[in-house]
């Protein structure tokens, strides 16, 4: 198998952005603060957390009984997990004092055996493992293995990561394919990330080869949750077993699966597993399988934003080129997944075209999730809002027109912060002597080969501008790979001024330079970013007739704000001249776009329906908006597709 891809230490990371600069400010300075109120339910009109008075309560430190769902723990990891990123990037003493005092709680909290779950250590330890399919103890586990792990980065403290080891050596006392243990797996994945994340940190193959496990033993005969509701003496209808199987991906082993299907979440989650054990293992099989559930995912059942999993119910993937815009689900959780996928999968395959689905859900569906001043939150990412439809309408109360300061089920949130915290694992990746840069954020990066380092500096004000400038601050013989976008339809390339025949050049996505570069050399790339109306696969019955205004990496989209009501009624003109400009005031600083369009207007109806043209067309100039910035004015309607003259 060739060699893949690697990830740079995050240390070696140091991002200087004006667009993500903004961003990760807000989150270290008004995040972080607000989420750990929140979590100490302190945060008024929220939805209480419970997360740290179940651990208060479990460690010994006050009593009372556990709050909140199953899995509640999980939400306190990925708050732990996003702390270790920033501690591995920017010095926080009062951040990793706080961290420091949840940790010494957890040793409290933890059993001696390694187990570490408040919901059954606080209800009935004796039913522990015995409702792996819903309670989740894998999952939360998987989570604190993952916070662990960031956090020991971050700050080289043994003592969270030696709990985290305590906890995997648990899991594995009773998972396994010996005699006498379980042989199941999660039913909500994420302990196959967690496993392998520590196997590459502690080199100790028992981790890779649990997580291996659970990925190969999913799926296969007798059923393993089928076993467990006997062995509880419950019994589930048969009509439902199958939806219930596919929920979970556990309806067939994953070698053999080709469609994406049942909870987007846990199958995102579990498809970044396969792609990061194949890889390890060099798992032609596991890779073959990985493919065709990422076509399965991105070629036909995604949104334009990078949202997926389009229904409410069992926040799941439906059917192929299902993709409603108003009732969609698109967790935000989802959208974070699926970007892990193609991080993975750009690794094993070196090719450009995954990293654009990173690219596309960051600057859409993932920042479409948090508010701009990062206190509050979407759980789901609709294309379309009609705010009295969420109101009036019975059954879309999933769907909110304003961000939610919390909620009782809040794994978007703390999701959220620590992939912002981790933004900088996105942007590059290397092998033995190549430097590929994926995403276009401003900063320093150090490369070490097998021969010598390198310190890459770029500079842009990417997304609105069209320019990046590379500058390799020390001589080095190395190469250096470019992602040239998939939206780009023609890219420049210069090295020190001179332009360079980019066709020669291209090698699955990127521009690959080699040479022996000295000190102070300059690579100028030209990402020409004009405004496109993409429209979509015909099969895409919700999308038939509209288009969507694209400008670089950004989806763009109308707000009542902006154009008044009834967005529906409004129609690009055929040749409509889109107008970018950048506006410091609008939305902490965005390209807005002005556009000819016609509005249709009442002309006097007096009846639900005629054969007369009772509506005229007026002339009218609109104005969108970036997507992911939506609601942060007054609420109102927002339409991504809009109506277009052919």
């Amino acid at each position: 198998m060739a060699e893949c891809l690697s990830e740079l230490d995050l240390k070696k990371i140091c991002i200087d952005d004006p667009f993500w600069n903004k961003r990760l400010q807000i989150a270290a300075e008004n995040t972080i603060p607000f989420m750990w109120e929140a979590f100490n339910d302190n945060v008024p009109g929220a939805e209480p957390s419970y997360a740290i008075k179940n651990f208060r309560i479990a460690s010994g430190l006050e009593e009372g009984k556990h709050n909140g769902v199953p899995w509640q723990d999980s939400d306190l990891y990925k708050y732990i997990e996003a702390a270790g990123y920033r501690l591995q990037t920017e010095k926080d003493p009062e951040l990793e004092a706080r961290i420091d005092g949840i940790v010494d709680m957890l040793e409290k909290a933890q059993l001696p055996d390694g187990y570490l779950d408040t919901y059954y250590s606080l209800n009935d330890i004796e039913k522990r493992w015995t409702n792996i399919k819903d309670d989740h103890e894998l999952y939360c586990m998987g989570h604190f293995i993952e916070a662990a792990i960031s956090y020991y980065k971050g700050t080289g403290k043994r003592k969270i990561l030696d709990i985290a080891c305590r906890v995997a050596d648990h899991i594995d006392s009773v998972f396994g394919p010996e005699e006498g243990k379980l042989k199941g797996y999660p039913g909500h994945e994420e302990i196959e990330l967690a496993l392998f994340k520590l196997y590459k940190i502690t080199k100790n193959k028992k981790y890779l080869d649990l997580a291996a496990f659970f990925i190969n033993q999913r799926g296969t005969v007798p059923h393993f949750f089928e076993q467990e509701l006997v062995k509880r003496g419950q019994q589930e209808a048969e009509s439902q077993s199958l939806r219930r199987h596919e929920y979970n991906q556990s309806h067939m082993p994953v070698r053999e699966q080709a469609d994406a299907v049942g909870h987007a979440v846990r199958a995102l989650y579990l498809y970044t597993a396969v792609a990061d054990i194949a890889n390890e293992l060099g798992d032609e099989s596991l890779i073959n399988a990985a493919e065709r559930l990422w076509a399965s995912v991105v070629e036909r059942q995604m949104h334009i934003t990078g949202g997926v999993g389009t229904q409410f119910i069992c926040e799941s993937f439906t059917f192929d080129y299902d993709l409603p815009n108003d009732t969609t689900y698109n967790e935000t959780c989802a959208t974070i997944g699926l970007m892990m996928f193609a991080q993975r999968m750009n690794r094993i395959k070196k090719d450009a075209r995954y990293a654009d689905i990173v690219e596309r859900a960051l600057y859409n569906g993932f920042l479409s999730g948090v508010s701009l001043d990062g206190k509050s939150y979407f759980y789901v990412n609709p294309l379309e809002m009609v705010p009295d439809i969420i109101d009036k309408r019975k059954g879309f109360s999933y769907v909110k027109y304003v961000r939610q300061s919390w909620f009782g089920c809040a794994c978007c949130p703390p999701n959220v912060l620590r992939t912002l915290m981790n933004l900088g694992s996105y942007i590059y990746a290397q092998d033995k002597d190549t430097a590929y840069i994926n995403l276009y954020i401003g900063g320093k990066a150090e490369f070490e080969f097998e021969n010598s380092g390198v310190v890459i500096e770029q500079t842009t004000d990417y997304p609105w501008g069209d320019t990046v400038e590379i500058i390799i601050k020390n001589s080095a013989e190395f190469s250096l790979a470019l992602r040239i976008p998939g939206w780009c339809d023609s890219a420049h390339v210069y090295l020190n001024g001179k332009a360079l025949n980019i066709a020669r050049i291209t090698n699955a996505g990127y521009a690959v330079i080699k040479r022996s570069w000295k000190e102070g050399d300059k690579v100028t790339l030209k990402l020409p970013m004009q405004v496109k109306k993409i429209q979509a696969n015909p099969k895409i019955r919700s999308d038939a007739g509209k288009v969507a205004v694209q400008r670089g990496p950004v989806v763009y989209c109308l707000e009542q704000c902006d154009n008044g009501k009834e967005l529906w009624n409004i129609v690009l003109a055929k040749n409509a001249n889109f107008k970018p400009k950048y506006e410091e005031d609008l939305l902490d600083g965005v390209v807005a776009i002005t556009a000819d369009a016609i509005r249709e207007v009442d002309k006097g109806w007096d009846c639900l329906y005629s054969d007369l043209p009772r509506t005229k067309r007026v002339k009218t100039t609109v104005k969108f908006i970036p997507y992911y910035a939506w609601s942060n004015r007054e609420p109102g309607e927002m339409m991504v597709w809009v109506r277009s003259e052919r």
